[in-house]
């Protein structure tokens, strides 16, 4: 099979390539980034992987770290030597001590939920109460909801802000009284 036309030239050398640029992001593409900020600063590159953990005081392999015991072996019983394995020199504890200390910070809850729906939900409840087959037929139920979607809808509001569920209740509330 014949080659294509013109795809046979030499390589010739690029002026207007920055050699250091391209061997330093290729170095930073082969060493991938350390996601945990206190393990990436105390992270020794000249030194592997084991021995940086070990420093650390982190295991590199669970099953070493936490070994399984062999008491019995094929039905018969194995003596269990009181051999236990040499304490190793932890020479950066603070990582592990900021690591846990980061982990029991309470998880902040960050889920909210949109404005549209929480207005469409405070007008359903304006206009109609509980009566969920009226929110149904309503207008401005565009998205076609049934009463049950749209009781889970009220549901999820109610779980999301439950004090200002309750001042919105109590104000119309105070509407209907006022209005008598």
């Amino acid at each position: 099979m014949p080659k294509a036309k013109g795809k046979n030239r030499r390589q010739k050398y690029s002026y207007n390539l920055n050699r250091k640029r391209l061997y330093r992001s290729a170095r930073r593409r082969a060493a991938p980034r350390i996601a945990c900020s206190h393990i990436r600063h105390a992270w020794d590159p000249t030194k592997s992987v084991a021995q940086n953990l070990a420093e650390m005081g982190l295991a590199e392999d669970p099953n070493k770290a936490v070994p399984i015991p062999k008491e019995k072996l094929l039905g018969m019983e194995v003596e269990s030597g009181g051999q236990g394995q040499g304490k190793k020199i932890v020479r950066k504890p603070y990582v592990v001590n900021e690591m846990e200390y980061e982990a029991s910070l309470p998880e902040k809850k960050s889920n909210t939920l949109s404005r549209d729906l929480i207005d469409y939900v405070r007008y359903m409840i304006q206009n109609h109460g509980e009566n969920y087959k009226e929110m149904a037929r309503d207008e401005k139920n565009y998205y076609q909801d049934t009463p049950k979607q749209i009781k889970r809808k009220i549901n999820v509001y109610k779980n999301f802000y439950p004090e200002e569920y309750k001042d919105f209740i109590v104000s119309l509330k105070q509407e209907k009284m006022d209005v008598q």
